[in-house]
């Protein structure tokens, strides 16, 4: 499982795509939700601007996870 390290209370989902390199722009955000599924927390999940805190797990339709964690 891959974890993202942030140092603040929390990081949204269309950072997350960003930072893990599935989207090169935040502006491709609302496209990546809407074509592929992502899950947080064992629930599908189609908001960009979700925030995400520590302790979070993303499970994309790849089989890869990430985790939220703090810094």
């Amino acid at each position: 499982m891959e974890q993202i390290v942030i140092s603040t209370a929390y990081i949204t989902l269309g950072q997350v795509l960003k930072e893990v390199g599935l989207i090169d722009t935040g502006g491709m955000a609302k496209w990546y939700l809407a074509e592929h599924t992502v899950y947080v927390n064992n629930e599908e999940e189609n908001r960009r601007g979700k925030k995400l805190i520590p302790g979070d797990i993303l499970l994309f339709e790849d089989g890869r996870k990430i985790e939220i964690v703090a810094n």
